[in-house]
């Protein structure tokens, strides 16, 4: 068996898998996505497609756009007459038919029924009485008189009196009193037949003298109209017939007042049959025809829009592109062809000024998914004027525009991409809406600059509630703009205060939005903010904790190169947070095998000094793959694991290299390539700043003495044998930033490897004595090349 495979066998045996590897690679699909130029131009025309279908379709472009209750400035004149059928005047019309559509009642006997229980046990009682008056004395009987009045006046809140009772106990017989008794009932039993209304009710308001027709329903549901009484004129047939009688006035009056309480309205609104005869009604309804004339005025300047003029307006559009279809396409290539450039002038910004959003289809599809949704809303929002509710309130369709959510767009490409872009995404936006609108000017300024307030507050961001509070700071700017510019045109007061607040409270629900699917379009488009990588940045982590414990060398090898990174990324205006945070876990691989990195060996072994130069550099080289593999299992975010693979570039392992030429009889032998990292070099600035800082810091470790002469001959050769070996070729970094690097590394260092004072027992200038090793002084020299070769 070849060498080769002998030492394969036996790392695999030494090394044996823990845990099933995650891919590093994307795979072919992937990766054909994210970088297909086939994909980007499909997600251009999709775009243009979106933005064109969400702002214009629908929205017919003949004639003036403007909303219900909106203050036209100019006045529409029909060119030519044409007529339509109004959906409003009909529904007016239909209203107007159910208002007047007559009520039908059914009338109910359980009022008499329980008037002629209760009169009836009273003449009882009336009788039970007489048997036994002869025996009573005065007081007595009287008592019992007021106890009977009582009794029958609780039963139904009746107004007997005693002196009544009494009066008619003393005048009349029993049988007189069940003849009046009865006399009384036929009487008001045929006027609750008939039906009784109450003439108090201002539902029933009758002109004097007129005669009272209601729609009945009888027992077979069949409706008639009839003639009812009213509670009067009942009392009045009561007052002839008990009159009549053959008995004396006083008495006639005092039973009488029996039935005067007796009396109330049995008319019961029946409204199935009141359905019904709507029903009968909307069937006879026709929609309501509008003729309009050749130049008459559709639209006035200066007066608040009617829902009829704008019913008008859309309609006589419509007229107009159904009789001349072909201008109607021309205006909207015209649209079309507005969208395409401004795409087109975008994609150029996006080039020029963004490259890598330029070359990531997944950003692109980001902004597009945002720039869509975005309009789509503010379409959501225009289309709320056509809504009943806004319709007819004047003040609700005034605050439209102001409630456009017009900044979400822009913060959220701010945040995860970068702020040119989101400045980008805010005027498009903010164009859009004003031609949605009816090319308002103003509407574009207003939502142009509410964007750019909250780009600029939320500009490096570092906690969620600075969102909430950009989103305010943008609705501040819409209220603000709101009072300066139309007070000037004078609205009123109430309109203006429920433009503001609308605009205020819109900013502030955007703010929040934003808050709530940021960290779903992270996830979704494998974007990173510095939220995340504050969050990321916590000690506690569990793979940091790991390091700490298992390799606490590398912990503080990857604590310090943050230090160096942060700065000098900060210097050339990189992203010192991601640098920082990255460095933290640049070497995370190593915790697979830490005892084979020197600043883990604290016990004077090393496990190199019995391995192979080969075997050596494949140990020391696995770790950038364990650490992506690390990353992948605990799901670090896409720049973290990128700094993992590039960290070291494709930089040789110099130490095992020159060892194994060493060993080797025939040097020719010794491949290069089997002592070279497997990169990729580093592809972004931070990635870049990164190696130069991981290979400065291990190296500054072997300085005797730290001067600034020592500091910057140190500098200056790692970034001399990185620049000459190609590493920083991939990379958009120019000479100049790494000039400044160069200055940031030196006075970090200068600053973090500072001598002490003597302390007391100890000279001047001495050092602790040094152990005299050769494995010690192969260690030193091990890192040392170690860390000029990354």
């Amino acid at each position: 068996m070849p060498v080769s495979e002998q030492l394969k066998v036996w790392f695999q045996k030494t090394f044996p898998k823990k845990r099933k590897r995650r891919t590093e690679t994307p795979s072919i699909l992937p990766r054909f996505l994210e970088e297909s130029s086939l994909v980007g131009g499909l997600v251009f025309l999709t775009t243009v497609a979106l933005i064109v279908v969400t702002s214009f379709v629908g929205i017919k472009p003949s004639g003036f756009q403007i909303l219900p209750n909106q203050v036209a400035s100019i006045r529409i004149v029909a060119a030519e007459a044409f007529s339509y059928s109004s959906p409003i005047l009909t529904e007016r019309r239909r209203q107007q038919l159910l208002k007047e559509a007559p009520h039908v009642y059914r009338i109910t006997m359980e009022p008499y029924q329980t008037f002629e229980k209760h009169v009836r046990e009273l003449v009882r009682a009336v009788g039970d009485f007489r048997e036994i008056k002869d025996d009573l004395i005065v007081g007595q009987a009287q008592s019992r008189i007021v106890a009977l009045a009582n009794e029958f006046n609780s039963k139904g809140n009746y107004r007997l009196t005693p002196e009544n009772l009494s009066q008619i106990i003393n005048s009349t017989d029993q049988k007189t009193l069940r003849n009046l008794i009865d006399t009384g009932l036929v009487s008001i039993e045929e006027s609750f037949k008939l039906g009784i209304y109450d003439e108090n009710d201002p539902t029933f308001k009758f002109s004097l003298g007129a005669v009272a027709i209601f729609h009945i329903a009888n027992q077979e549901n069949k409706i008639g109209q009839k003639r009812v009484e009213s509670i009067e004129d009942a009392l009045r047939s009561v007052r002839i017939n008990l009159r009549a009688a053959n008995v004396q006035p006083q008495t006639a009056d005092a039973v009488i007042r029996i039935f005067r309480d007796a009396l109330k309205p049995n008319l019961r609104k029946s409204e199935a049959e009141m359905e019904i005869r709507r029903q009968e009604l909307l069937a006879s309804l026709k929609p309501v025809i509008v003729n309009v004339q050749e130049g008459a005025s559709i639209i006035e300047p200066g007066q608040p829009v009617t829902q009829e003029q704008h019913e008008q307006l859309r309609e006589y559009q419509r007229h107009l592109a159904d009789k001349n279809a072909g201008t109607v396409d021309n205006q909207l290539i015209g649209r079309i062809l507005l969208v395409l450039a401004m795409v087109i002038a975008a994609t150029f910004y996006i080039r020029l000024e963004h490259r890598r959003t330029f070359q990531s289809n997944g950003r692109l599809a980001l902004l597009s998914l945002v720039v869509f949704v975005n309009l789509l809303l503010v379409r959501t929002c225009f289309e709320l004027g056509n809504v009943e509710t806004f319709l007819y309130n004047n003040q609700l369709s005034a605050i439209l525009p102001y409630i456009t959510p017009t900044v979400l767009a822009p913060m959220l490409v701010a945040i995860l991409i970068g702020t040119g872009p989101g400045l980008l995404m805010a005027l498009m936006i903010s164009l859009f809406t004003a031609v949605m609108f009816g090319n308002r000017l103003d509407l574009l300024v207003m939502s142009f600059l509410a964007s750019t307030v909250a780009i600029y507050v939320s500009r490096n961001l570092r906690k969620r509630g600075r969102v909430v509070t950009a989103g305010f700071f943008a609705g501040l700017s819409v209220a603000t703009f709101t009072l300066l510019f139309n007070f000037v045109d004078g609205l009123p007061w109430s309109t203006l205060i429920y433009q503001m607040t609308g605009g205020l409270a819109t900013g502030l629900i955007e703010g929040v939005v934003v808050v709530g699917v940021l960290p779903i379009l992270e996830g979704l488009f494998k974007r990173t903010t510095d939220i995340t990588l504050l969050e990321l940045s916590d000690y506690n982590h569990p793979i940091l904790r790991r390091m700490q414990l298992e390799a606490p060398g590398t912990w503080h090898h990857s604590l310090m190169v943050a230090n160096l990174a942060e700065n000098a990324s900060n210097a050339i205006e990189a992203n010192g947070l991601l640098a920082r945070v990255a460095c933290m876990f640049h070497d995370i691989g190593k915790l697979v095998k830490p005892e084979y990195f020197t600043e883990n060996q604290l016990d004077g072994y090393n496990p190199h000094d019995e391995k192979t130069p080969s075997f050596s550099a494949l140990v020391i080289k696995s770790h950038v793959k364990e650490g992506v593999d690390l990353g992948l299992t605990y799901k670090l975010p896409r720049p973290i694991i990128d700094v993992i693979r590039q960290h070291h570039g494709t930089n040789l392992i110099r130490f095992f290299f020159h060892k194994a030429k060493q060993q080797a009889e025939d040097t020719s032998h010794v491949q290069e390539s089997t002592y070279r990292y497997d990169g990729p070099k580093p592809q972004f600035k931070e990635s870049a700043v990164i190696l130069l800082a991981d290979s400065v810091e291990a190296a500054s470790r072997s300085l005797s003495k730290v001067t600034p002469q020592n500091v910057e001959e140190l500098v200056d050769r790692i970034f001399a044998a990185n620049i000459d070996d190609g590493q920083l070729n991939d990379c958009p970094i120019t000479i100049a930033e790494v000039a400044k690097v160069r200055e940031s590394f030196i006075f970090t260092l200068l600053n973090s490897l500072h001598t002490r004072i003597a302390y007391p027992g100890q000279k001047s200038g001495e050092k602790a004595p040094k152990k005299s090793s050769t494995k010690s002084d192969e260690r030193k020299t091990e890192r040392t090349s170690a860390s000029t070769s990354k």
